[in-house]
């Protein structure tokens, strides 16, 4: 089958209950069979978990294209003026690159994000979660009291930016992934590309700093990265080395952030056992929430050739949607899946991190961060309940929470 003969789904990705509750859309998106095109995002959809992992691990797909062909050759239009500071910063993003830049991006990455960089890290979130619990009141607001400045400071500090400067990278981050939104408009597009400017701004000087007062943490050993099999040494240069800086210091708060919020409200509201991300079966615990209501619901990728999958025959640079979100929730994959079960086997499974060349680089932070700081908040508050209806976030690619006030 070609997308023209695929069947047709039908549901505004901008629709407050839908953002609100989207799994019941996948579930009327699944009744059609695995793959759909999704006429408001206009490109099929894949939603099942053997077929989303088989494309997120499939080398015929990819983030990018235009290594292969041109914009002109493909058919797309010319990146307008106006957003070309945006795309010029996603040139040397690691997330968006295929081999071999993206091997080596990788490969020099890995080296400075070593397992002996994050070990300790658990007792430095665990005191951060008493910090900031100590500091609520009879009623808190999670989201920005607890979910948002653990991630925040943890990738700060491991990265060796300033803690200080929180605050205005949160803002240029959210701005930056409002490019990523279903239904963006000028507004927002100009937004993110303003952020871009400044933030890059901000990491030159700060790159420049740090090469006149080296030190110990990851920008560090991301200046001093070499990789000896490339040519030349193989540094990364600095406007590479600016978007992988800027990478880790989004990515490694703006999902983590709203996994915290999600894990919080699904224990709570379904009551599930509140010590389960204590001790070895934390990270089961924090897979399982992962699972059943991630922060991403959405990736895409680039047929790099004529390929096929689940019966949908694809062309050079023609894109298909990954729905990780409902491919976490496919009954072929995981008995009853909605129901959340905090000892379930086979949890790590999830898509929600991705899987195969794009795997998230900070995957075993962000489930540190997730196990241990629910590990405290639950311990320290076991009451801890709702204090009024939560508020989801108006936008569905990132799904997360607005507004968590709790009564301790």
């Amino acid at each position: 089958m070609r997308p023209d003969d695929l069947p047709r789904f039908r549901q505004s990705p901008t629709d407050p209950v839908f953002m609100a509750d989207p799994y019941p859309a996948y579930e009327r998106l699944r009744a059609l069979g695995p793959v759909a095109f999704w006429e408001e995002l206009g490109k099929p959809v894949l939603c099942g978990h053997a077929e989303v992992s088989a494309v997120l691990r499939d080398r015929r797909f990819g983030r990018e294209v235009t290594h292969l062909a041109s914009r002109e050759a493909l058919g797309w239009a010319p990146i307008p003026e106006r957003l070309a500071p945006f795309h010029a910063f996603e040139a040397h993003s690691l997330l968006e690159r295929e081999p071999p830049v993206h091997t080596r991006l990788r490969r020099l990455v890995n080296r400075a994000f070593t397992s002996r960089a994050l070990a300790g890290l658990g007792p430095r979130i665990e005191g951060l979660a008493e910090e900031l619990i100590d500091g609520f009141s009879s009623e808190a607001e999670l989201m920005e009291g607890f979910a948002t400045p653990i991630p925040l400071t943890v990738i700060a500090e491991l990265l060796g930016a300033p803690i200080e400067a929180g605050p205005q990278m949160l803002a240029w981050s959210h701005d930056m992934v409002g490019m990523y939104q279903a239904g963006r408009g000028r507004a927002e597009e100009d937004r993110a590309v303003a952020a871009t400017e400044a933030f890059s701004s901000f990491m030159r000087a700060l790159i420049a700093q740090r090469r006149r007062r080296p030190g110990e943490a990851l920008i560090d050993a991301l200046i001093a990265a070499e990789d000896p099999a490339a040519e030349g040494g193989g540094r990364l240069s600095e406007p590479e080395l600016v978007a992988t800086c800027i990478l880790l210091l989004n990515a490694g708060h703006e999902a983590t952030v709203h996994a915290i919020g999600n894990a919080v409200r699904l224990v709570v509201e379904r009551d599930l056992d509140r010590a389960a991300f204590g001790g070895r079966g934390g990270e089961r615990a924090a897979d399982e929430c992962l699972r059943v209501d991630p922060p991403l619901h959405l990736f895409s990728r680039y047929a790099l050739g004529e390929v096929e999958v689940a019966g949908l025959r694809l062309r050079l640079g023609e894109e298909v949607g990954l729905l990780l979100a409902a491919a976490n929730r496919d009954p072929l994959a995981f008995p009853d899946p909605a129901r959340a079960d905090l000892l379930r086997p086979g949890a790590e499974r999830h898509v929600s991190l991705g899987a195969g060349l794009h795997f998230c680089v900070g995957a075993p932070l962000a489930r540190l961060e997730i196990r241990s700081a629910l590990a405290v908040l639950f311990r320290r508050l076991p009451d801890l309940r709702l204090a009024q209806a939560p508020r989801r976030s108006n936008r569905w690619h990132f799904h997360g929470h607005d507004t968590l006030r709790i009564a301790t």
